[in-house]
C-alpha cells in the first residue's frame, strides 16, 4: 500500500530529524568538517579529538545511520567519507546567519 501524503510528509521529517540529531553533538560535527577533506581512518580522525577509539566510532557509526558518512573495509582499517557535503553548506549558512542576524543569508 502506498503511503498517504501526510505519512510521507512526516516520514520526510523524521527523516530530517535524524540528521540533525547526528549533527547535534561538537565531535560528529567536526568529524565531519574533517571527512569534507578526504576519507579517513578511525584512528587519523582519533587522532584530532581527545577520545578513545571506540567513542570516535560510536560518533561515526550514528553519522553513517543517519546517512551523513559511509564506510568501506581495507584489511583491518575502516575508511570513512562524507556521503551528503551539502550539510556543510547549510552550516555555513547557520553561522552566517548567527554571525550578521541577516534573515535570508543562504540566497532568499
Amino acid at each position: 500500500m502506498k503511503p498517504t501524503t501526510a505519512q510521507a510528509q512526516q516520514q520526510r521529517l523524521n527523516n530530517r530529524v535524524a540528521v540533525l540529531k547526528a549533527l547535534a553533538h561538537p565531535t560528529r560535527l567536526w568529524l565531519v568538517e574533517q571527512l569534507e577533506q578526504q576519507e579517513r581512518c578511525v584512528c587519523e580522525l582519533t587522532d584530532g579529538v581527545d577520545a578513545d577509539i571506540s567513542t570516535v566510532s560510536k560518533h561515526l557509526s550514528l553519522l553513517r545511520q543517519a546517512g551523513i558518512v559511509t564506510s568501506r573495509r581495507e584489511g583491518k582499517q575502516i575508511y570513512y567519507r562524507l556521503e551528503t557535503p551539502c550539510l556543510l553548506g547549510m552550516l555555513t549558512c547557520i553561522e552566517t546567519a548567527l554571525e550578521t542576524k541577516t534573515p535570508g543569508c543562504c540566497g532568499n
